[in-house]
């Protein structure tokens, strides 16, 4: 039985509630067929106070074996370093966190926050958050660069805002069974959802080829990166081959992408796309610049007709 500690630092809980949808496996057989007990969750468990502090002590004494320790949510340093911008069970959350992961087998960080620092570490930062092992794209964050679990792994990302369920789940039942075989990408992201791009699924992705752009939020024609900010040709993750609620995505939504599971989530407009003059100034991962624009202009020249038209006639 692999005891899963769930610690809340900056956090909106955004990552706790996708959590409770997940389907393959759900909450329920994660921890009642796969050998993983929920020592604590702060939503979901009843203990407080003194208990939730005894039970983080035994696990620091080792008293308890710490499995896997789940963070989510950023991590305060300030005021001065202090960290009493979080306290937690009467000590600053940071504290906490610095002598769990010391003993914890896994160490993972749930969600965008987390992960990178996401939203408290953006802008002026008046925390001084940071993520668990990254401080937006630069290894080291709150642990160090260095870090490594018990297990001889660094800090497992499960980037997003939120983290797709299955991610989650998936990731958690890996990480208890056969933790030495998940591989990781150079964000310490599990390749098996992080390797492809939000675009690879797209259902949109012939409108992105001939550059026709969506005119209006919610409609099912045009790409959305020309106009409405969409960063799916540059953002990691399986969304729209893992569809969320095994349904959709914000693609498929008319909603574009806002590249959240991305290291410099969030510092742009979410739905608008900079340009320079009529040219988008972004262009996909590993693409020439020049060869794109050649590319782009000879594709909205060959744009079929239908491409220009509802697809649902009579919509206005």
């Amino acid at each position: 039985m692999a005891n899963l500690l769930w610690l809340e630092g900056q956090a909106c809980s955004g990552n706790t509630m996708s959590f409770l949808t997940a389907e393959e496996p759900d909450v329920i057989d994660l921890l009642t067929q796969y050998g993983i007990n929920l020592s604590w969750h702060p939503s979901l468990c009843l203990e407080a106070g003194i208990e939730v502090k005894k039970l983080l002590n035994d696990f620091i004494t080792e008293k308890t074996p710490l499995d896997i320790l789940v963070i989510e949510g950023a991590i305060a340093r300030g005021p001065h370093g202090t960290g009493k911008y979080d306290v937690f069970c009467e000590r600053p959350f940071k504290d906490w966190i610095a002598e769990l992961s010391k003993v914890a087998g896994i160490v993972v960080a749930v969600g965008e926050c987390a992960s990178f620092g996401g939203i408290p570490a953006s802008g002026i930062n008046p925390t001084d958050a940071t993520g668990v092992q990254f401080h937006k794209n630069e290894k080291g964050g709150f642990l160090g660069a260095n870090f490594k679990s018990r297990a001889g792994l660094p800090v497992i990302n499960i980037s997003g805002c939120p983290a797709h369920p299955d991610w989650i789940t998936q990731t958690l039942l890996a990480a208890a069974l056969r933790p030495n075989d998940i591989l990781l990408d150079d964000y310490h992201r599990p390749l098996d959802f992080y390797a492809t791009t939000t675009h690879q699924g797209c259902t949109r992705n012939e409108y992105f080829e001939y550059k026709v752009g969506a005119e209006e939020f919610g409609c099912k024609e045009g790409c959305l990166s020309l106009n409405f900010g969409c960063k799916g040709f540059n953002t990691h993750s399986s969304c729209n081959r893992t569809l969320w609620n095994r349904q959709s995505s914000k693609t498929r939504a008319g909603v574009p992408c806002f590249g959240c599971t991305e290291p410099d989530f969030p510092t742009y407009n979410f739905f608008k796309t900079e340009k320079s003059g009529m040219i988008p100034k972004e262009h996909p991962f590993g693409v020439n610049k020049f060869a794109y624009l050649a590319h782009a202009a000879t594709g909205k020249l060959a744009a079929p007709k239908r491409l220009k038209t509802k697809l649902i006639k009579g919509r206005e």
